[in-house]
This record gives structure tokens, sequence and C-alpha cells, in this order.
């Protein structure tokens, strides 16, 4: 996805959370007793699995796995990988959620949206090429949508045979993507897709909507005030600049990626405004300094803060090297205009090539996404896509049309990018929740009758439906 995606972890799971005052509705069913043979054992019995540890939660089993995969699934027999996986195991006879991040996966016990509203187990799945899960030596022509997809395809292909309920997939803005790219490429596998926050960017070239988006969202004033700080922090760009070398001195960070310090501070200031309303809300303006009384390190540490000086260093990139590279050669990259920094902008939004080392070869595919586009539209059946009124990401979502089935696209007032069911309109959130239940074939007796009585079958859980905040580097596509 494009700038600003800095606490992506933290979607990852976030997506996933259940707020304390929406998930009320019955106990959590307790996990199924060990009878014959093991869980683990069973998981361990599948070809290729292997177990990296196993973590205690009550009421649950959590596992970290290993899963051998093909470099290239069109050719299997030319190498494999180990692929990471979770599984939080509630019980067989339970459905169970497929959720992706995009990214790594997390290693902590971690429940998304949807398996607390249907009370399943989850299966996690780390991307393919995001370290540990990254072929040795690495082919990078084989990181690609279809490539991924069938990554999961295998690993559902593989755990359907223990766990036989219906499954849902699930993810949040990348990964709310690679839900979506996996129903494209393989439709009969899921029995629903709810998709959050996931950008569609049909063509590269053709950004305007996002232009149009940040000249109205949330108010004039906070927009004017925000503009006003991104575009003083470009007027200072010497001293501040110091400020920043300084602290690359002091932390260790190089520029060898992206070029210099200077493309990199430019880099940063010009997520300013993306980043704020990506994981902001319009209450948050009041903390935003006013620009023309505001001392150097204000400015400074509010850029720090929202965008992150530490985004574009190649010990921030690095990390991320296969999101730019998808980025860069099929999921696009907005490019916004910016017209208040003109004059002041020297190398204006820099394109993913950028932010990947120059001895990996990109070549974008500009029928990929249109593809996708075209078959969610036309095709999607049981889909549920769910955006933030004030998400930038959302001025280009996923739509449904004439051809879909039981399908969905729910906007949340004022969210942002970490925009769920529980943040919907009352009438909103008991659909879309009624619809996740049924496709899950877990809809209680009532809500079949009426769907305004849906609500999560288990209750909130603390240290289970925590928003992990992890700061992350401004990926940009």
């Amino acid at each position: 996805m494009r700038k600003a995606l800095r606490w992506l972890l933290s979607l990852v799971v976030l997506i996933g959370t259940v707020s304390a005052a929406g998930a009320t509705a019955g106990a959590a069913t307790a996990a199924e007793p060990t009878t014959g043979t093991d869980i683990k054992d069973r998981i361990l019995a599948i070809p290729g699995m292997s177990l990296i540890e196993e973590k205690p939660y009550p009421g649950y089993r959590f596992f970290v796995l290993n899963y051998t995969q093909p470099v290239d699934h069109r050719h299997p027999d030319k190498g494999s990988f180990k692929q990471r996986i979770t599984l939080l195991h509630k019980d067989t006879n339970r459905p169970t959620v497929f959720f992706t991040s995009g990214y790594n996966v997390s290693t902590t016990p971690r429940r998304s949206e949807p398996t607390a509203i249907i009370d399943g187990n989850q299966v996690s799945l780390e991307y393919r090429f995001f370290t540990p899960s990254r072929p040795d030596p690495a082919n990078w022509s084989k990181l690609d949508i279809w490539q991924a997809a069938s990554d999961q395809h295998r690993v559902f292909t593989a755990l359907k045979k223990i766990y036989a309920k219906k499954w849902l997939s699930t993810g949040g803005s990348k990964g709310g993507m690679t839900a979506t790219y996996f129903e494209r490429f393989y439709p009969r596998d899921m029995d629903g897709v709810v998709a959050y926050v996931a950008p569609n960017d049909v063509v590269n070239k053709e950004d305007s909507a996002y232009d149009r988006f940040l000249e109205k969202v949330g108010t004039k004033e906070c927009r004017d005030k925000l503009n006003a700080v991104q575009r003083e922090a470009l007027v200072r760009r010497a001293p501040l600049e110091a400020k920043y070398q300084g602290a690359a001195t002091t932390e260790g960070y190089t520029f060898k990626t992206i070029g210099s310090l200077d493309r990199a501070y430019e880099a940063v200031v010009l997520d300013y405004t993306w980043a704020f309303w990506q994981y902001s809300l319009l209450a948050d303006c009041e903390s935003i300094p006013a620009a023309a009384t505001a001392t150097d390190q204000e400015i400074y540490d509010s850029i720090d803060a929202i965008s992150g000086f530490s985004f574009y260093t190649d010990q921030g990139l690095g990390t991320y090297t296969p999101y730019y590279y998808q980025a860069g050669t099929e999921l696009g990259s907005p490019d916004i205009k910016q017209p208040h920094l003109d004059g002041l902008s020297r190398y204006g939004y820099q394109p993913p090539r950028n932010f990947v080392p120059r001895d990996i070869p990109m070549r974008f595919k500009p029928w990929v996404m249109n593809d996708v586009d075209k078959w969610v539209r036309h095709n999607a059946h049981q889909m549920m896509f769910v955006y933030g009124e004030n998400d930038p990401w959302g001025a280009e979502p996923f739509r449904v049309g004439k051809g879909s089935r039981d399908s969905y696209v729910y906007v949340a007032p004022g969210g942002n990018h970490s925009s769920n069911v529980a943040g919907l309109v009352p009438d909103q959130k008991a659909k879309a929740t009624a619809a996740i239940l049924k496709w899950a074939g877990v809809a209680p007796a009532a809500v079949q009758q009426d769907a305004e009585k849906a609500k999560p079958l288990t209750k909130y859980d603390a240290k289970l439906d925590k928003r992990d905040i992890e700061r992350e580097p401004a990926l940009r596509p």
C-alpha cells in the first residue's frame, strides 16, 4: 500500500480487535478436551509441517509452526522454503478464520475480529519473502500475488482435513488485499471474506482520487494546520536536517537505498498529512503545533511522531523490501500532488523503486490490479469490505457490482485505517456481524430470523484482543 502504513503490525492485529462494549455476547466455548490423538500430533503429521514452539493461553492451544512451501508453485520441484504459520486452536468442531497481514506474522497469541465474532480457530500466515519466510537465494520474480495466494491454498488444503468446518479469510490493509487476491485465485476455498481497509489502486498512473480525498477530509481548519506544519518543515529544512543527522549518527542510520539523508528527510515530511489521517482521528488535530510560532524542535517532534524519521533509513526499509517490491511490480502506489509544497519539494512522492536495493530488478505489471478489480465487481460472493471515512487508503476502494452476491462495502464514520465492524453504525454493525456468523455456519436461530440481534459469540479478552502498537516504516504503494 502506499505511504504511511506505519503501524502495520498494529493494523494486522487491530483489524481483529472487538471493543469491550461491542463484544458482550455469550461466553466463548471451552477448548475441546484432549481425546484420542492430540491436536499437536495431528498437525505435525501433515507432511512439511514442523513445530517451532507452543505457547500457553487459557481456553486455547497456540502453536508457532513452519510449513515447507515451493518457491514456485508452477514448478514445485525447483526449490522450497519454510513459511511461518501460527495456529490459535479452539476446537476442531468450530469454524476457522484464515488471517493474513501481508507482512510478518505475530508470534504472540492474538484474535482477529472475525475470530472473536464466530468463536473460532485462527490460522495466521506470514507473507512469503518476509524474513524468515524467505527462500535462500531469493528469486524475487517469485514474489507475486498468485504465488502468495497459492501459499494460502496449500496451507488451507492441508489443514482443512483437520478443521473441517467452515472457513473465513480476513486481513487488514495489505492483509485485506491478500485475502481478496486469495479469493480471486481460489474462490472455492473460503466460505466468506472479511477484508478491512483494503486499497484498490486499479490504475497506478491515475491517482487524482487521493488528491480529491485530501482536499476534503476532516475540517478545513485541521487540513490547514497540517499543511502549515508540513510546509514549515521544508522551509526549515537546514536546521531540521541537522537534527536528523544528529539522530542518524546516534542511532547508526544509513541511507544507501534511498540515496541520501536529504531524500529520506523529504520522504518523511511528504508522508505527514497522509500519515495523520491514516492513523489519527479528527480530535487529534488539537495536538498539532501552530506552525508559525512553533520551535524547530516542536516541528521536528511532530513530524517524527506522525511520520517517523527512522522509516526511510536502510535500517527501516530493509524489513519491508518485499512490500516495496510488490508496490513497484503489481500493487501500485498513490502519487499525491500536495500543491501547498510547490517550490519547496525537491523530489515529490518518490516511487517504490527508490526503496528497494538496486540489485533487485523490478518491472511494473499494470494489468494485475485491473484483473482483480474486475473480478471482485462481477464475481464477489460472500465478501465484505470495511473502510474508514477518514482513511486516505479508502479513496480507491474495492466495489461490488452486477454479478456479485451477498457481498457488502461498509464505511465506518470518522474512522481511520484501524476501522472495523465494531466501528460501524449500529444497524450496519448488526448486519455485518450477522453475515459473518451466517457465512461461518454459526448464526444462532434468533440471528437467522433477525439480523439486529447479531453479536459476537465471545467476550472481549484484554490480552487476546489487544491492539499491538508497533511502529513500522511508511509503506508507500
